[in-house]
């Protein structure tokens, strides 16, 4: 009886003894960013440097979270010849005060385990080098863990947000465009036709997969027109694709649209003031969440855009019309490529010489010829010269970012230009939105990549992006 009381005291003993306490996890960022030392915690990362000396080990760790890297400060008995760049590690030990002034805590490391060692020799990035831009685009599998794609990629992830918070806090419904589409919204015939393999197209007789031809949207414009009959604002923000052959820095095959459509609205400033904010409450947001990421495009890639960027977000765009463009560029001292001429179309260098001449701040150019423009623009009905209420914002260094305009809600004239196209069998069911409780309406799109090398002052689009696809590449 004695013996069965004892062992109850000694299991409550055992009960009441301090359970060894489990490591909290923390991100990089939330370790650097820790006001106080902590417990046990656990890191997990990829090292950036190993440096071992006689008496302590250092590393450098990084998870994607930040641009900076985590310190951990080590006994040398921990080393073992895994540990090299490269190589995904995680650490255990306690969260301590540094007594280094770059950096706030670092972690003093108790157990280091190599999760997947990295062949340094053949690991094409290397330590302590500053790969340019061209070199780590060979690696499209390895590029996001440079230091300049992590930053790039941590900014795109940040501008995706504040573009969709921007659209949500002003009453904005999102709306799901479809990428498979029959329709062809731009009218330029660069499209990637959608067609079945060769033992689908046998077995199905050569017939249409959706017996009509489909294809790769080109913009999500035409179905934002349908919602926006039921509701007065909405948005989309997806991939968009063109069949343009260019190895031009300015062009790739697969990109991300900004959409938006607003009903009721008949002024094209409306559209235009809609544009102008979007642009300054996104890129206002990503500097305040991505400080670091910006500066180090600011300081290393464009020296001169953070200045640049800081002469757009202070000043009002300016606006100008077609014709006043057309008259600008022809009194330029500069000698042109392409002579300009009105009824052309605007070229790059004309649009980066317009930006120049009105100050380095963007310009919004309205009031196009109507030939120049699809369909579905609004006919401004002026005379000899006749025009279409559409607006193209150009920007510093890329020239044109935005392209919107007031769509054509007039039953009638919508009638005429789809007939005289031979389009109106093909676009019924948009002359339907017209008869159905039309109203005037207009809207723009903002390609995103454009955006982020006009904030980030970055050259090559295909560097915005994470997995680029143009003309002969096509690469994972």
């Amino acid at each position: 009886m004695l013996g069965a009381r004892g062992g109850w005291q000694a299991l409550r003993r055992c009960a009441s003894l301090p359970r060894a306490q489990r490591a909290v996890r923390l991100r990089v960022r939330e370790a650097l960013g820790a006001r106080e030392p902590a417990g046990e915690v656990k890191v997990q990362g990829w090292v950036r440097s190993v440096r071992s000396q006689k008496e302590v080990l250092f590393l450098h760790i990084n998870d994607g979270s930040s641009l900076e890297n985590l310190q951990v400060v080590a006994d040398p008995s921990l080393e073992n010849r895994d540990l090299t760049f490269g190589s995904a590690v995680e650490v255990q030990g306690k969260l301590v005060k540094s007594p280094h002034r770059m950096q706030n805590m670092e972690v003093k490391a108790e157990t280091i385990r190599v999760v997947g060692p990295c062949d340094t020799w053949s690991f094409p990035l290397k330590t302590k080098e500053r790969h340019p831009l061209e070199y780590v685009r060979q690696f499209p599998h390895l590029r996001c863990r440079n230091n300049t794609l992590g930053s790039l990629l941590r900014i795109r992830s940040e501008a995706t947000a504040a573009i969709h918070s921007f659209f949500q806090d002003n009453g904005y419904v999102h709306i799901h465009t479809p990428i498979i589409t029959s329709n062809d919204c731009e009218g330029a015939g660069e499209l990637f036709q959608i067609e079945m393999s060769n033992e689908a197209r046998e077995s199905a007789e050569k017939t249409h997969f959706f017996n009509v031809p489909a294809f790769l949207t080109v913009s999500g414009q035409l179905h934002l027109e349908v919602m926006a009959g039921a509701f007065t604002h909405v948005f989309t923000f997806g991939p968009t694709f063109r069949a343009e052959n260019s190895q031009s820095r300015r062009h790739l095959a697969e990109f991300y649209m900004v959409e938006a459509e607003l009903s009721f609205t008949e002024s094209l400033q409306d559209i235009m003031q809609v544009m102008e904010d979007l642009f300054k409450t996104a890129t206002n947001t990503v500097l305040s969440k991505c400080p670091r990421d910006v500066e180090l495009f600011h300081k290393y890639i464009a020296p001169a855009q953070k200045d640049r960027l800081e002469q757009m977000l202070k000043n009002k765009f300016v606006t100008i019309s077609y014709n006043e463009a057309v008259e600008i560029l022809k009194q330029a001292s500069q000698t042109f490529t392409f002579k300009p001429e009105w009824g052309c179309d605007l070229q790059t260098e004309h649009e980066k010489y317009l930006v120049k001449h009105c100050g380095e701040i963007p310009v919004f150019v309205i009031n196009y010829p109507y030939n120049l423009k699809p369909f579905y623009m609004r006919d401004n009905e002026d005379g000899p010269q006749h025009t279409v209420a559409a607006v193209d914002l150009l920007v510093p260094g890329i020239g044109e970012l935005y392209g919107g305009s007031l769509r054509e809600e007039r039953l009638p004239f919508l009638e005429s230009r789809l007939q005289r196209l031979g389009l109106t069998d093909a676009y019924q069911w948009y002359l339907d939105l017209r008869k159905f409780g039309s109203v005037p309406h207009g809207g723009f799109g903002m390609g995103f990549e454009r955006y982020l090398q006009c904030i980030l002052g970055v050259d090559n689009i295909r560097d915005v992006i994470p997995f680029p696809r143009f003309s002969h590449s096509c690469l994972l």
